[in-house]
């Protein structure tokens, strides 16, 4: 006695002892039991089971397929921890219901959103959810529509994160906005039973007038490099052609040499134009005698 009360007492200082209330325990005892009325029930269901024996065979055996689960319902209490399936399970006639929940991964469209961004941007945006049942029990006992209630969900999740967003991080930033509207929407339907498994944007559309404004900066901006890069260009073929000036009136014999490489130029385009060089000195000589 003196060791089992200085343990609890160890325990109760450590905070590990766990104190089950009266009511909890009374929960747990009745939805245990069916009671005097529900037993009574379930004995003359048995009766007339086993007085109909070769009809009621086919009431009593449902089938299940191997991507369902039959979850049952003995009296309106679940009668089992766990689902029924896949394949054959018993039910009783009179007594017995059960539901079936399908477990593969549903997937549907997120109507049009009008969103308002955080830079005060109006948009239309629209995506789509990937989504299964893990836990049939609690999709049946939780919420009385699981596929509608996660359909409403992604709704309104997609309003609340897409409008802590600027426009930029919208269009430049899909991947980390899917990824955090699954989170959230994982999260907030786990008490269903509901694994959320991916989560797309799939367009997002603005309006005329900010698509042509968007347009008309592309634009600009892409004509204001193009300047940019021809005047790059521009000033590399001058410094270019006072190299090369250097080198022609290093060598004089250069010019008469470019001189020819230019007459095969001209001469492989199959034409009858001559051009003879007029040396800049001369010109000079008759404009300083005037």
């Amino acid at each position: 006695m003196i060791s089992t009360t200085s343990s609890t007492a160890d325990m109760v200082t450590q905070g590990k002892v766990h104190i089950s209330s009266p009511e909890n325990s009374e929960t747990d005892h009745r939805s245990a039991e069916l009671g005097c009325c529900g037993w009574l029930l379930f004995i003359i269901s048995l009766m007339f089971v086993a007085a109909t024996f070769p009809i009621s065979i086919f009431m009593c055996l449902k089938i299940v397929q191997e991507y369902e689960r039959a979850v049952i319902f003995r009296l309106g209490r679940i009668s089992d921890k766990k689902p029924k399936g896949p394949g054959l399970f018993f039910v009783m006639p009179c007594t017995d219901t059960f539901v079936k929940v399908d477990l593969r991964t549903v997937s549907f469209d997120i109507p049009p959103q009008e969103i308002l961004t955080k830079d005060s941007v109006t948009v239309s945006v629209d995506g789509v959810v990937y989504f299964r049942i893990y836990c049939p029990i609690s999709a049946v006992a939780n919420v009385s529509s699981a596929h509608s209630s996660t359909r409403l969900l992604a709704q309104t999740t997609l309003r609340n994160v897409l409008g802590t967003k600027n426009l930029a991080e919208l269009l430049s930033d899909r991947e980390g906005i899917s990824r955090s509207m699954q989170e959230s929407l994982d999260d907030a339907t786990d008490p269903w039973g509901i694994k959320v498994e991916r989560v797309e944007i799939k367009d997002v559309k603005l309006p005329q007038q900010l698509q042509r404004a968007m347009a008309a900066e592309a634009e600009a901006s892409r004509e204001a490099r193009a300047k940019v890069i021809s005047a790059e260009g521009e000033m590399n073929a001058s410094r270019a052609l006072k190299e090369a000036s250097l080198v022609i009136s290093e060598s004089p014999c250069a010019l008469q040499l470019r001189y020819l490489q230019t007459l095969n130029t001209i001469a492989a385009e199959k034409n009858s134009t001559i051009i003879f060089p007029l040396p800049i000195d001369v010109i000079q000589h008759f404009i300083h005698r005037k």
